[in-house]
């Protein structure tokens, strides 16, 4: 039983920092990267479609992404898709395929965008430690059943907030990691 409760608080834990992954791939640094358009959609026979599953997404230097439509029609649907939407791009149409320059971030922009990391982050620290309190309050459940000892309880909860120590400290890599990126020029 108390395996089952720290199995399932880390696999909750590790979806946290896989969300926090995939929130901070929507945050643009000064390089072309094709996760740059994963929250772009477009109007696909009448269904709201991702870009990357209606045309080929590739990085074509450092600082230009290019996208190829897989129907001719496409390319201008995602040209306005992508100027509608708040990454701040300019796609050039080159008829049947899309050329999107990265422009550089200035100095202020960079900062914001930390200050965006940042929450990102402290979100993920914060659904980390609601997963914590969650599972020691199961623990706690069985406790109160006298299903467990008190040594067993407590021993859970050491493993638990060991296992929620390194889960935040790998969501404050994760961090720093894309801060490093946005501030390198």
């Amino acid at each position: 039983m108390i395996n089952e409760i720290i199995q399932d608080a880390a696999s909750r834990m590790e979806k946290s920092l896989e969300s926090l992954r995939h929130d901070l791939a929507k945050v643009r640094t000064g390089r072309a990267h094709p996760d740059l358009l994963a929250h772009v959609s477009i109007d696909y026979y009448g269904i709201d479609t991702p870009i990357s599953q209606a045309a080929n997404i590739t990085v074509l230097d450092a600082r230009t992404l290019g996208i190829t439509p897989w129907e001719k029609g496409l390319a201008s649907k995602i040209e306005k898709a992508i100027l509608t939407s708040d990454l701040g791009l300019n796609p050039a149409n080159m008829g049947d395929t899309l050329r999107i320059p990265m422009p550089p971030l200035n100095e202020e922009r960079r900062k914001e965008l930390v200050k965006v990391v940042k929450g990102e982050a402290e979100k993920a620290r914060i659904a980390i430690r609601n997963i914590r309190r969650d599972a020691n309050s199961d623990i706690k459940e069985l406790l109160k059943e006298k299903e467990i000892s008190e040594d067993e309880a407590k021993k859970a909860e050491e493993k638990i907030q060991k296992l929620t120590n390194d889960m935040i400290a790998k969501a404050d890599n994760i961090a720093q990691d894309k801060e490093k990126d946005l501030m390198e020029i």
